[in-house]
């Protein structure tokens, strides 16, 4: 993989987003890409941020704040804005991680808890600010991810739009790798409905919904997907 192959396969996965959008009856920009770049080269990243693409994603606390960092000298010495990148987290978030992690990220996306909720709370709160979240829903009901039952879920964003410090803008998932478009429809339809049943039981805009991946951004854009995470379609297979 070089940096020419990865601003072409780029190009195509905005064009599939555009077009999967105009199937869906709905305009492109209510769609936002983020390249998932853990344990990507760190001049393939580069190289797509140079095209435009500066929503990037990781899942591990300290291999995050190590590629933000990193990033920020080379960005700079590409003549591109050091601190350009919105960072999203979409791993599991360990408690005892929550520390490291607090106001480095412009979202984080897998929030499977009221206590870790309550964690990154308390800290933006003590720091004057508040965290963005989406509270993450194993809608899927795989023993394997982590997550909120469906039906659990309206007592928890009850909870958690309560929590001082905390910005819940939204819900996010994952389908069952290897479903096909009738589950995948099911799954991401699923937590379109939940996202409504919140807005309207908390009266906040609920924004975001995080779904859809390389394999499923398709059928989750056409169920009301504001964020897809597309990283092997991008970048290729991973080291």
């Amino acid at each position: 993989m070089d940096a020419t192959t990865v601003v072409a396969n780029l190009e195509r996965v905005n064009r599939d987003i555009a077009a999967a959008c105009r199937q869906a009856g709905r305009d492109s920009s209510a769609v936002r890409l983020v390249a998932v770049s853990k344990r990507i080269a760190p001049e393939l990243v580069v190289a797509a941020c140079r095209a435009g693409q500066w929503d990037l994603g990781e899942n591990r606390v300290g291999d995050a704040l190590e590629r933000q960092d990193d990033m920020a000298g080379r960005l700079a010495a590409a003549g591109l804005p050091a601190h350009g990148p919105r960072w999203h987290f979409i791993g599991h978030l360990q408690g005892n991680k929550v520390a490291r992690a607090s106001g480095r990220f412009s979202l984080i996306h897998g929030v499977d808890s009221l206590r870790l909720a309550g964690r990154l709370g308390r800290a933006a709160h003590e720091e004057g600010r508040r965290e963005s979240v989406l509270l993450e829903v194993n809608v899927a009901a795989e023993v394997q991810k982590h997550g909120f039952t469906p039906e659990s879920l309206p007592e928890a964003l009850a909870e958690a739009v309560r929590v001082p410090g905390l910005e819940v803008r939204g819900l996010m998932t994952m389908a069952r790798f290897g479903a096909d478009e009738a589950e995948l429809r099911r799954t991401f339809a699923t937590l379109r409905r939940l996202a409504e049943d919140g807005r309207n039981a908390t009266g906040l805009p609920l924004p975001e919904l995080s779904m859809g991946m390389s394999a499923d951004f398709r059928e989750a854009i056409a169920e009301g997907a504001t964020i897809v995470r597309v990283g092997g379609a991008i970048f290729g297979p991973r080291a």
